[in-house]
């Protein structure tokens, strides 16, 4: 029998998963062991697995993580005040389905991005959408959709996004125009998505970082009473990696 027709077939369907299992099929000496519906089967289940492969791959290229970080690789013998129960009961992405927050927070260097990165990636392999964006960067940008008309579309893209990472909370006091932006951002996502924060500050000083008193009630009312809060500990990540790159170099 002539497979290369039907090869070429299922490429043309974009059934790749089906046509890579084929192939291999027809090169394993027991193959005819196997009755056709046990074959049909392994072949619907390799098409199955390439397609959640291949939108699991889109999701976290759009999600743009500033990490490769996974809840796995976690190092608990590191003293930062990490709660195991708590990020095992994370990893279930209960927090999302009930469209829950994050709050992490810690001085420089303790982790809290690569965390926060480690999160939403989790997020992703259980089929959520996700974003990571620099706060300040993200305010800047949004100045500049209000002057070539994107502020809707924007607007649009982060309110849809199911977990929203917003690093580097609290660099700067925030301006009048930046406080509206962002109470607009996090009233879209009120009640029906996740935000993820980090932050050097602890979450008792963002009120006056914010500003306006009745803004910063608005925007924190949205964002903290309904959050999980991970307060991180410790010294640097990045000098201890430098202490142990340091020696173990060569003399």
């Amino acid at each position: 029998m002539l497979i290369h027709p039907t090869l070429d077939k299922l490429q043309a369907l974009k059934f790749t998963g089906m046509a890579e299992a084929l192939a291999e099929q027809m090169n394993m000496p027991d193959i005819d062991t196997l009755s056709l519906e046990e074959r049909l089967g392994l072949l619907i289940d390799r098409e199955i697995t390439a397609r959640e492969n291949r939108r699991l791959s889109s999701r976290l290229r759009r999600a743009r993580l500033k990490h490769n970080a996974a809840l796995e690789d976690i190092d608990y013998r590191q003293p930062r005040g990490l709660d195991r129960a708590l990020i095992q009961s994370l990893a279930s992405c209960r927090w999302v389905s009930e469209h829950l927050n994050i709050l992490i927070t810690g001085p420089t260097g303790v982790g809290k991005t690569w965390l926060a990165c480690a999160l939403a990636q989790k997020a992703c392999r259980k089929g959520h959408t996700a974003l990571y964006l620099r706060l300040p960067r993200l305010l800047q940008e949004m100045a500049i959709a209000k002057g070539d008309g994107r502020y809707p579309k924007l607007l649009a893209t982060l309110a849809k996004t199911e977990v929203l990472i917003l690093d580097d909370w609290g660099l700067a006091k925030l301006t009048a125009e930046q406080r509206r932006d962002l109470l607009e951002i996090l009233e879209d996502r009120h009640g029906s998505r996740s935000t993820l924060a980090t932050s050097q500050l602890p979450v008792d000083k963002w009120h006056d970082l914010i500003g306006d008193p009745t803004l910063a009630d608005a925007i924190l009312d949205r964002l903290v009473h309904n959050a999980y809060k991970i307060n991180l500990k410790g010294d640097s990540m990045r000098k201890r990696q430098a202490k142990l790159t340091s020696t173990t170099q060569p003399e």
